[in-house]
């Protein structure tokens, strides 16, 4: 049951919302344009603001489903965070960023991060979604926003998990957050060397990659 339910978390999390919206939209695939990933972000700059914003929530959907559902498949609590749910929060990112419908090649897992995040840790997810929506009102840099954000997230766990109150899963919680972290922000590396180099485009900009 524990491997059907990780396989599971995969395949919820390798739906390919974005490619599926403007697929089905215009016809077009969005990997043709702007960045090429299938994630929010670039549905925006290359579908319109609708299509970018269902993409933002079934992708965040996705990830909150994806562990949500493996808890119960496995007998546990829907918010207790054990290796087997831990694994699923790991396993639904690997499935946005590599999808086994799209040739293994998506999105950057900032949308199904945050989902992934709600589903371990609300409060904490809410601090970094609060910390990424002032770097990009003050920046206009989605990538930016999205790379400190994630790295907060291990030290929002810390601080409401350890340091405020103790959770007996604060090792799982850590491991899954930490994981998910380190792979959105590796997906990110080229975004965070044009960020260093001053190319990086901006919100609003025709072109972009991030998310």
């Amino acid at each position: 049951m524990n491997y059907f339910a990780l396989i599971l978390a995969y395949l919820l999390g390798s739906i390919p919302f974005g490619y599926l919206i403007v697929k089905l939209g215009s016809g077009k695939d969005v990997r043709t344009s702007g960045s090429g990933a299938t994630g929010a972000t670039n549905v925006m700059r290359t579908t319109g603001k609708a299509a970018g914003y269902a993409t933002f929530a079934l992708d965040i959907l996705k990830g909150v489903a994806a562990v949500i559902i493996v808890r119960l498949m496995t007998g546990s609590a829907w918010w207790e965070t054990t290796w087997v749910a831990a694994g699923a929060a790991i396993l639904a990112i690997i499935g946005h960023i590599f999808p086994v419908w799209l040739g293994f090649k998506a999105g950057k897992g900032v949308a199904t991060g945050l989902g992934v995040f709600l589903a371990i840790a609300p409060i904490a997810s809410l601090c970094t979604f609060a910390v990424f929506v002032l770097i990009v009102i003050k920046t206009r840099y989605i990538s930016l926003g999205s790379v400190i954000g994630t790295l907060l997230m291990p030290l929002w766990i810390l601080l409401f998990h350890s340091w405020i109150s103790h959770s007996p899963y604060l090792i799982q919680m850590l491991v899954a957050i930490s994981v998910v972290a380190a792979l959105i922000v590796l997906k990110h590396t080229d975004n965070i060397k044009r960020l260093m180099a001053g190319t990086e485009s901006k919100f609003g900009q025709a072109k972009a990659a991030t998310n």
